[in-house]
C-alpha cells in the first residue's frame, strides 16, 4: 500500500491541474480515480497486478499532466489552457496535406 497512496494522490494532482477551472469534469474525475483505487484495495501487497496497477495510474497522472488540454471558446476562437506541464512536441509526426511527405530520423513517411 506504501506504493499505492502516492500513485493516487499523485493521479489526484494531475486530474486536478489537467481540469482546474471545470468543477463537474475534476469531479467526476475524482470520482473515477477513487473507484478504480477501490476496486483493487483489496490487492495483496504481494500479488503481482499490484505493480501493474499503481503504473497504470502514474502513467494516467503523465498523460493527464502533460496531454490534455482545456480549451474555452470565446466567441469564433478557442482560449487554450497550457501550463508548464504540457508537453510541447516539435509536430514532426503531423501528416502533411495533400499527400506530401515527412522524414523523421532519415525515414521518409508517407501515411
Amino acid at each position: 500500500m506504501s506504493m499505492a497512496l502516492p500513485a493516487y494522490r499523485g493521479l489526484l494532482r494531475a486530474a486536478r491541474i489537467a481540469f482546474q477551472g471545470d468543477e463537474r469534469v475534476f469531479t467526476a474525475a475524482k470520482a473515477s480515480i477513487r473507484d478504480g483505487f477501490r476496486q483493487n484495495a483489496s490487492l495483496d501487497p504481494t500479488n503481482p497486478e499490484l505493480p501493474g496497477a499503481i503504473k497504470h495510474a502514474e502513467d494516467v497522472a503523465a498523460i493527464l499532466r502533460q496531454n490534455v488540454v482545456q480549451g474555452k471558446k470565446e466567441g469564433d476562437l478557442y482560449r487554450l489552457r497550457i501550463h508548464e506541464d504540457t508537453e510541447r512536441g516539435d509536430n514532426d509526426t503531423v501528416k502533411f496535406p495533400d499527400g506530401k511527405t515527412v522524414k523523421i530520423d532519415g525515414k521518409t513517411c508517407c501515411s
